[in-house]
């Protein structure tokens, strides 16, 4: 693999070559005859040319500008020290062209298309499992529920010792996923080692294609079902969204109406290490807590603006709510929380969002087998204020979304981390174990963790229950 930095030199330094000598780029040399002006460096002067007419006839057209890459990749590919193939030098082309724009336009290359289909679509084809290593071991942390994992025993806890009957020692967590991962319909055979057993058990499963929720719980009922009512006494709701995928709204909406049910009376939406995802998402969220209003609008060089407006139409409201954020809530979940907050239909809790504003457009190359992932528009929330965090931009400018007055609850990195991992154990699907009706180290873990030890919860409840009580 030739080294990028090599690569991008390697590039420079044949565009000068191609430049100072026109001869061996295969350019036309001038008549020697005809008269040419110093000034425009070799070009014939025209009589009666304007001076704008004379800088635009100085320009490079297109022809030439393609013709130096292509030459220059036509070099390298043939000349360069060491084999390097055309696509590898195509690919370090488009990422070069890329890295001159901004870090959220990116090339998706044909090994990476697949990955990326699964990350928007939030489906893959797997038997519904998390994984880790611990301790150098492959461990199960936990099961999702009603997958072919899930129903085939496989528990928290558990250690996978091989796969297809190959050694899971020192297995890398890459190689691990690529292995769990198949056809829709084959079957994989797992050698387990159950957290109260001895004896290490073969479980045969049979890989189906997983869909990954994207709305959750605090917790989970009896059946392993998210439970999203928090405080059974005020009858406050939560609701956590990990990130705007294609179902988000119908999952949202599924959660909302079980709530409902329930006659729940105030709400906590947790926004908090959401990334974003998809736009579309995003304005069907704002939409079901708003019922009238500006949502969001983008505007691009090459697109008009365009605005999404709230309607009455299945709207929930007549609750209070507050929505939770951090500094890695981004994109999507800034769009949702700024709707809330300008509408002033949400308190807005946490630290200041990421500051994303703008807005990707993926453009199928190669009949689908890669992508372009091109930043074309930017978005503003109602209020008109900005989002985005420009280069160069420090804590008094305005971007991203700030906690309202009085409820912004700042986090040091280690406390963030341990929020992580108190938030992870209780993700895990508690079970029993086959061994008897002991439970695994991290089920026991799962039923400790207490969602008061998360100040913003806490703050989050204490504020809607003194409004319920308003």
């Amino acid at each position: 693999m030739l080294c990028p930095r090599l690569l991008i030199a390697a590039l420079l330094a044949f565009a000068v070559f191609i430049c100072g000598f026109p001869v061996i780029a295969a350019a036309a040399a001038p008549n020697q005859n005809e008269p040419v002006s110093q000034k425009d460096g070799g070009k014939k002067e025209k009589k009666g040319e304007t001076e704008e007419e004379k800088n635009k006839s100085q320009k490079p057209d297109e022809y030439e500008l393609q013709r130096i890459l292509v030459d220059t990749i036509d070099q390298v590919e043939r000349n360069y020290i060491k084999g390097i193939s055309r696509r590898e030098l195509i690919e370090a082309a488009i990422e070069g062209v890329l890295r001159k724009l901004d870090p959220y336009s990116t090339y998706i290359s044909p090994k990476d298309i697949e990955r990326f289909r699964s990350e928007v679509e939030n489906e893959f084809c797997g038997i519904g499992i998390q994984i880790d290593i611990k301790a150098g071991r492959l461990m199960v942390i936990s099961p999702l529920v009603g997958t072919p994992a899930y129903r085939a025993g496989i528990l928290a806890g558990d250690r996978i010792i091989a796969i297809d009957g190959e050694s899971t020692d020192e297995i890398t967590i890459h190689e691990a996923v690529r292995r769990l991962k198949g056809k829709e319909g084959s079957r994989v055979v797992l050698l387990v080692r159950h957290a109260a057993g001895s004896e290490p058990v073969a479980i045969s499963v049979v890989r189906k294609r997983i869909h990954v929720k994207t709305v959750l719980g605090d917790s989970r009922d009896k059946s392993n079902a998210w439970d999203y009512m928090l405080d059974r006494k005020n009858h406050i709701g939560y609701i956590r969204i990990t990130i705007f995928g294609r179902d988000t709204p119908k999952e949202l909406r599924a959660a909302l109406d079980k709530l409902k049910k329930q006659n729940f009376k105030g709400l906590i939406l947790d926004l908090r290490f959401n990334p974003g995802g998809l736009l579309s998402s995003a304005v069907k969220v704002g939409d079901m807590f708003v019922s009238d209003g500006l949502i969001v609008a983008t505007s691009g060089r090459n697109i008009k603006e365009r605005k999404w407006e709230a309607a009455k139409a299945g709207t929930f409201e007549g609750f209070p709510m507050v929505v939770l954020v951090n500094r890695i809530s981004a994109s999507a979940s800034e769009i949702v929380a700024a709707c809330l907050q300008d509408h002033k239909r949400a308190t807005v809790m946490g630290q200041r969002t990421w500051g994303k504003g703008s807005v990707q457009n993926v453009i199928s190359l190669e009949h689908g087998h890669s992508a372009l992932k091109l930043t074309t528009a930017a978005y503003r929330r109602p209020s008109g204020k900005n989002i985005h965090r420009f280069p160069g931009d420090d804590e008094d400018d305005q971007w991203g979304v700030t906690p309202n007055d009085g409820f912004a609850l700042e986090v040091t990195p280690a406390e963030m981390v341990a929020l992580i991992r108190k938030r992870a154990q209780r993700d895990i699907v508690v079970s029993s174990n086959k061994q008897g009706d002991e439970k695994s180290s991290d089920n026991k873990e799962a039923e400790k963790a207490d969602p008061a030890d998360d100040p913003l919860v806490k703050m989050a409840l204490q504020y809607l229950v003194s409004e319920l009580g308003k």
